[in-house]
């Protein structure tokens, strides 16, 4: 059994992380609010871009239609760009979207497809290393700023670059959706070819200045970059949702251990009275 000074240390120890957890929780909660603030206002953005998108695909087809769009009639080389944050202590979060990575990525090798893969965030890159390491084609820090254009544009470029020199069939993303503070939900969506998506409605007709295979030539790479932005914007709202919960739960489990240890300190240190106050009643009545 451990003595008291050796559980009054351990307590101390103990005391110390709860510190420490407590103080993540509340900076998590400051920034999840202006983190979800920001996902939340990029959402519009790229529903709107993807419904003109889906408009001006209506009217564009056959051989005049983008490579983006109309995609190059085969599927066997794909990329994966997989998604997660630099940091850790976020409970799942990050799991959850290497878990689904892992499975997509092995779907699409049991297919026979040749896959390469992109990572942003280190979590993806170290939880994706030992099994597929040798499938990477590059690496991205998220960083500790909110992401912005800046961040996601050598990503965009690098991917486009490379769809257009031949080197891919299919882009597909796979992030995290933020959903609530206890709900972040991984989501695969295919980048490249541009998947259209309609409402089941009659479209609106617009006239469009200039042609739509201007437009859309235009419009298809800023796409890439929107959805990359909402992605890693989505990411850090979830992580930040994460990482409040997950040491909200460390805090309380910390108090709880503190409360079991002490109890169990004090109840060594009363058995090592009485055994003392015995051995000097024994000795006394022996004299």
């Amino acid at each position: 059994m451990a003595s008291v000074k050796e559980m009054r240390t351990r307590i101390g120890s103990v005391k110390s992380t709860q510190k420490i957890t407590k103080a993540l929780q509340m900076v998590a909660a400051a920034k999840l609010r202006r983190a979800q603030q920001a996902a939340e206002a990029a959402r519009p953005y790229a529903r709107g871009m993807q419904s003109v998108i889906a408009n001006l695909a209506a009217g564009v087809s056959g051989p005049s239609a983008p490579l983006l769009l109309a995609g190059t009639g085969s599927d066997k080389r794909q990329l994966v760009i997989v998604a997660t944050s630099d940091r850790g202590l976020a409970g799942g979060f990050n799991g959850a979207i290497i878990r689904a990575a892992r499975e997509k990525i092995a779907a699409l090798i049991a297919q026979g497809k040749e896959v390469a893969i992109i990572t942003i965030g280190r979590k993806a890159r170290d939880g994706l290393r030992r099994a597929y390491g040798n499938r990477f084609v590059e690496t991205y820090e998220v960083g500790l700023k909110a992401p912005s254009l800046a961040l996601v544009k050598p990503i965009a470029a690098k991917v486009l670059d490379a769809y257009m020199a031949g080197q891919y069939d299919v882009v597909t993303l796979i992030h995290s959706s933020f959903k609530s503070v206890v709900a972040q939900v991984p989501r695969t969506v295919q980048l490249i070819p541009a998947q259209v998506e309609k409402d089941g409605g009659p479209a609106p007709f617009y006239e469009y200045e200039p042609d739509e295979d201007t437009i859309l030539a235009a419009l298809l790479p800023q796409n890439i970059r929107v959805q990359l932005l909402t992605a890693l914007l989505e990411n850090q709202a979830g992580f930040f949702a994460a990482q409040m919960t997950a040491m909200d739960n460390a805090t309380r489990n910390a108090g709880e251990m503190i409360k079991a240890l002490t109890i169990q300190m004090n109840r060594t240190r009363q058995a090592q009275i009485t055994k003392e106050l015995i051995e000097i009643i024994s000795g006394a009545a022996a004299v």
